[in-house]
């Protein structure tokens, strides 16, 4: 199981494409850190975003009350990925 929503996923592209960068050029890893407590398991876990042109990368908290792809786009407007 994907600990990105699809609508993260679709954010992520979204902010890419305003950007004008190719999607192919970003390497995108999670990493789930799940834990399921009395059969109740909020989403959480950290995405690895690196720009493989660069090798400039950043790690963001995910999951349940996050904004993950803002913090992204916050990174790619101050030139965090190159």
């Amino acid at each position: 199981m994907s600990v990105i929503a699809p609508d993260e996923k679709a954010d992520f592209v979204a902010i890419l494409h305003r950007h004008r960068l190719a999607e192919a050029d970003f390497l995108v890893q999670e990493t789930d850190t799940t834990d399921v407590v009395d059969e109740v398991y909020p989403i959480q876990g950290y995405v690895t975003i690196i720009r493989k042109s660069t090798l400039k990368e950043r790690e963001y908290r995910i999951g349940h009350a996050t904004a993950w792809t803002s913090e992204f786009e916050k990174d790619l407007a101050r030139g965090t990925f190159g």
